[in-house]
């Protein structure tokens, strides 16, 4: 049986957003979400907080408040647990709009998969554990709208109500299973999470399939990413709304001089005007007049010295993981990536501390692989303790 729905307070004024923060007393716990609009806005932001403890709930409309100054000092405060729900995405949006940086995180979504579970979405579990069927009708929803319908609320502040209970449940098996010193660490982690500084020159190489472009197509690829951003900037609209990265790429393939075969191109917005039709065949132009030397050239990925023996380390790696992921019921993906595995492959460790040296390797995942890891590569590291160079992890 659900449980029933407790009341939401909604505070958009910044008095009674200041007044229900300060209501909250010596809160030592304090669930937290918040919904933005990247389906819609060119840049996104934070729309809506919803907050819970043990026993008061609210929803906060940031729009006419600006900063609640009082929230972030609840944030920020060690001696408060802050309960997230997948929190990457929201740490970076309270990062970026209000600079702060949050303390002492609980990741429920991060909980779940360090105990095993095989569904960790928050609607996934809610249903598990609450009985609670989260209505997905408001999923893609722009939170930018004013005024907000009642069903958009509800649907918010369902993201938060069982938060805590949740969290109850995530801690208590973590310390059955002996696994709370991972999450913390993996918790630790997450505080300071931010989107890192970008170059807007070169954020066109990260578009999936720039890789494959021709130097060429690239130039002109440029063009296009910089005409869709500033035009998605103009009109405040998601860059895939102003022209699609398919379209993009179809361009860039085959350097349309006229509108006419622009507007060909399946995908092509029919909305798009001639002016801006023009300014798209302009920059193809520009790209197709560069001289070579001056074409754009996709970053080589970091060169490793040939090593034949390489897959062979991997692939022992890899049994030693997915041998332990089965007996822990942990998925293996989660439990140590791909990524991971390859620089233990190049590290060549020859003991447990050396696999410290790997920034990405968690201590729990030491704890756990580390002295297996070693003994799968002994065969390897034995054949090459003459001439293996320095650790490319030496620096």
């Amino acid at each position: 049986m659900s449980p029933a729905t407790p009341p939401v307070t909604y505070l958009d004024s910044a008095t009674a957003a200041a007044a229900w923060l300060d209501g909250l007393g010596a809160v030592t716990q304090l669930a937290i979400d918040t919904e933005g609009a990247s389906f819609h806005k060119f840049i996104d932001r934070i729309y809506l907080i919803q907050l819970s403890t043990r026993s008061q709930h609210a929803i906060i409309d940031p729009l006419p408040i600006g900063s609640p100054a009082t929230l972030g000092r609840l944030l920020e405060d060690p001696k408060v647990e802050v309960v997230f729900h997948d929190a990457d995405y929201d740490l970076r949006l309270l990062h970026q709009d209000y600079g702060w940086h949050v303390r002492r995180i609980f990741d429920t979504r991060i909980a779940a998969q360090l105990i095993g579970a095989k569904a960790f979405g928050l609607a996934a579990l809610l249903e598990q554990h609450f009985g609670v069927k989260l209505d997905k009708k408001h999923q893609r929803a722009d939170w930018s709208m004013r005024p907000l319908t009642q069903g958009m609320l509800d649907y918010a502040a369902q993201d938060t109500l069982h938060l805590l209970g949740l969290r109850d449940l995530m801690y208590d098996a973590l310390e059955r299973m002996g696994r709370r010193a991972w999450a913390e660490e993996e918790f630790q982690r997450l505080e300071g999470t931010r989107w890192p500084a970008e170059d807007p020159a070169t954020a066109f190489m990260k578009i999936k399939g720039a890789r494959d472009l021709t130097r060429r197509e690239l130039a002109v690829l440029r063009e296009v990413a910089q005409w869709r951003d500033a035009r998605a900037r103009e009109v405040d609209r998601s860059t895939f709304r102003v022209l699609a990265n398919e379209v993009m790429f179809d361009i860039a393939r085959t350097q349309p001089r006229a509108v006419d075969a622009l507007m060909k191109l399946k995908g092509m917005p029919r909305s798009l005007n001639d002016r801006h039709a023009r300014e798209l065949i302009d920059g193809v132009a520009r790209a197709m007049a560069l001289p070579e030397n001056e074409l754009p050239k996709y970053p080589k990925a970091p060169r490793w010295d040939k090593d034949p023996d390489f897959d062979h380390k991997f692939g022992a790696l890899k049994s030693v993981r997915d041998d332990a992921a089965a007996r822990l019921q942990l998925d293996p993906g989660f439990f140590c990536s791909r990524e991971r595995m390859e620089s233990v492959a190049r590290l060549l460790p020859r003991s447990v501390d050396e696999l410290t040296q790997i920034p990405e390797l968690r201590r729990w995942q030491i704890e756990t692989l580390g002295a297996d890891f070693v003994a799968a590569l002994a065969p390897f590291a034995r054949r090459a303790a003459k001439t293996t160079p320095d650790s490319p992890y030496a620096d």
